[in-house]
C-alpha cells in the first residue's frame, strides 16, 4: 500500500509540473509574431484540434495552424493613417502637370490587420502664376479639364481679399474621347473613365482659370460657330483628349457628378 500511495504522489507531482509547465508556455500568450516566423511556434491545441505543434505568427492564419488562441491573445489590429494634408502646388506653374497630396501611417497593421491604403493622391492641375508671382501667358488650344472634385480648393477671393467672379457653367455633347481615358487606373485618372461619346457634360469656368479681361476660359467655345467641333484634353493624361460641341452657357452645372468638369 505504501508502494502505491507513493506511485500516486509522484505521478500528481508529474501532471502539477506539466501543467504548470503548459500554462507558462503553451498557447500564444506573449508570443505573437510579425511574418512569417517559424521559431515562433510551442507545443499545444491547434485551431484544427489536433494537438502538437502550432505557431503565434502572422503567417498561421494563411496556412492554418494556430495555436487555439491566437486570435485571443494576438488581435489583429488595421492600419490607420492621418488626414490627407493639403494639396501641394502644381509641380509646373503656366503648364498641366499635377499637384499632389499625402497622409503619414500612424499605427502599422499587426496580426494580419487590414493593410495600409494608399498614403498620396494625385490630380491634374494648373497654375497661373509663375514662381516669381507673374501671370502666365494663357496660349489658345484645348481645353484643359479635371474632375470638379479637384476644383473645390480653389480661392474665392482675389490677393485683395476682393470677391471672385463666381463664374458660370459650359454645357458639352461629347463628339469623341480617345481609348487612353479607360485604360489610366492611377487612382487621379480614374474620373477619366466617365468621359463617353453621346453624353451631355458640364465644365464650370471659375477663377482662377476665368480670363479675368474677357471672362471666359481656354477652349469654352464662346468664339466659336455652334456648330465647330472644339477640342478637350484632361490633366493627368494628356493621351485622353477628344472633341465636343458647345450646346449652351448656364449660371450654375446640373450634370451628374460623374459628367461635371471644371476648366483649369
Amino acid at each position: 500500500m505504501m508502494g502505491s500511495s507513493e506511485e500516486l504522489a509522484c505521478l500528481l507531482l508529474l501532471v502539477s509540473t506539466l501543467a504548470k509547465n503548459h500554462l507558462v508556455s503553451g498557447g500564444c500568450s506573449g508570443k505573437c509574431c510579425r511574418g512569417r516566423d517559424l521559431s515562433c511556434s510551442t507545443t499545444d491545441w491547434r485551431m484544427d484540434r489536433v494537438y502538437g505543434e502550432c505557431y503565434c505568427d502572422e503567417g498561421c492564419v494563411r496556412t492554418r495552424d494556430c495555436c487555439f488562441d491566437y486570435f485571443t491573445e494576438c488581435p489583429a489590429q488595421d492600419c490607420t493613417v492621418s488626414d490627407w494634408s493639403f494639396w501641394s502646388g502644381c509641380a509646373k506653374p503656366c503648364l498641366p502637370s499635377v499637384r499632389v497630396r499625402v497622409r503619414q501611417v500612424e499605427r502599422r497593421p499587426s496580426n494580419s490587420g487590414e493593410a495600409c491604403p494608399s498614403l498620396e493622391q494625385r490630380a491634374g492641375c494648373r497654375e497661373y502664376r509663375d514662381h516669381q508671382g507673374n501671370q502666365c501667358g494663357l496660349n489658345s488650344g484645348p481645353a484643359l479639364i479635371t474632375s470638379m472634385e479637384f476644383g473645390k480648393g480653389r480661392p474665392k477671393h482675389d490677393s485683395y481679399g476682393n470677391p471672385l467672379d463666381p463664374g458660370f457653367c459650359v454645357e458639352f455633347s461629347l463628339e469623341s474621347r480617345t481609348p487612353h481615358c479607360t485604360v489610366e487606373n492611377r487612382p487621379h485618372t480614374h474620373w477619366m473613365r466617365y468621359i463617353t461619346e453621346g453624353f451631355r457634360v458640364c465644365v464650370a469656368c471659375e477663377p482662377p482659370a476665368m480670363k479675368n479681361n474677357s471672362g471666359s476660359c481656354q477652349g469654352d467655345g464662346q468664339e466659336s460657330d455652334k456648330e465647330a467641333s472644339l477640342r478637350w484634353q484632361a490633366v493627368g493624361n494628356p493621351q485622353c483628349r477628344g472633341t465636343w460641341k458647345r450646346v449652351q452657357k448656364t449660371h450654375q452645372c446640373h450634370c451628374p457628378p460623374q459628367h461635371s468638369f471644371v476648366f483649369i
